[in-house]
């Protein structure tokens, strides 16, 4: 059985494949390029200074009529101020349920997660988080620019600042002019870039985003693959991403945690060091497909293609 991985996302760049991954002794450490463990500020706590995640033997059990489910078991994992992390693994691996402990939808039974600091629950209630859910979860009754306005008006915000923050994150998605339709006049792709504007309208530090593009066809996919990276380069959020594609998680990430199948443990995290400013045309290069093969390599290995 795999043991339990310990993985610190903070370590410099080892290459356009580095990362770290299980040892002998269960615990993974990141190295450099010359083999050493590169320095990083911690507080008292040994927290990275600018760590924005900290969950340390994390376990998550859901009690059921047919017993207990264990969906999570040990997991370590620091993730820093402005990383795109993309999570991914067979299905039932733990994915959305990690995505979820990190918004306060899910309580773990054991370990520690810390957002910003503070606990999950206190990271919600100072709404450091916006989610993105992989359906667009728009109320058809209202506009565009009202579904975007709902957690401003939910907080109180004033409306002169409501609409100039709906009209700001309108452009950041690429949707200005469309304000005053509803959510049927507009195709997928433009709901769900309607859907991470909401997410984004009362600008929070992380972005947690499960699967949002999965149901799309791939066109528009990659159309909205290429506008996030923009999005991200643009606001400098910290972006958590849920997905099962290989070739998506190696083009969005500056980070990719590979998971073994339930219960869920991190198997592999491995650098995506491409340059942030990438095109669709970088999916061809000897580069990404080097890193391609890392994560194929790290699934096969942690038996996500076992039956």
């Amino acid at each position: 059985m795999l043991q339990s991985t310990a993985i610190n996302i903070n370590g410099n760049a080892t290459g356009a494949a580095g990362g770290s991954k299980q040892g002998t002794t269960g615990k993974a450490e990141k190295m450099d390029t010359n083999g050493m463990k590169p320095e990083t500020m911690t507080d008292e706590q040994g927290q990275s200074a600018n760590s924005v995640v900290n969950i340390k033997g994390l376990s998550l059990t859901f009690e059921t009529n047919d017993g207990p489910v264990h969906a999570l078991s040990d997991i370590d994992l620091t993730i820093n101020q402005g990383d795109f992390v993309s999570f991914i693994g067979p299905s039932g691996c733990g994915k959305t349920t990690l995505l979820r402990a990190v918004a306060d939808l899910e309580q773990p039974t054991g370990g520690e997660l810390l957002v910003n600091g503070v606990s999950a629950r206190d990271a919600r209630l100072n709404r450091d988080y916006g989610y993105v859910f992989q359906a667009p979860a728009l109320y058809p009754w209202r506009t565009i620019a009202g579904n975007i306005s709902l957690p401003l008006e939910v907080m109180g915000i004033p409306k002169s600042e409501r609409q100039d923050r709906i009209a700001r994150n309108m452009e950041l998605v690429n949707l200005s002019g469309f304000d005053k339709k509803y959510p049927w006049q507009l195709s997928g792709g433009m709901q769900q870039r309607a859907s991470i504007a909401r997410a984004l309208s009362f600008d929070p530090e992380l972005l947690l985003m499960d699967e949002p593009f999965g149901a799309l066809d791939e066109i528009v996919r990659d159309h909205l693959n290429e506008q996030l990276l923009r999005l991200w380069d643009k606001t400098d959020k910290t972006v958590l991403f849920v997905t099962h594609s290989i070739p998506e998680a190696v083009f969005l990430s500056s980070k990719i945690v590979v998971m073994s199948p339930r219960p869920g443990r991190i198997y592999d995290v491995i650098d995506c060091n491409l340059p942030r400013d990438r095109g669709l045309d970088i999916r061809e290069t000897p580069e990404f497909l080097e890193i391609a093969h890392r994560v194929r390599e790290g699934l096969k290995e942690g038996h996500s293609y076992d039956d």
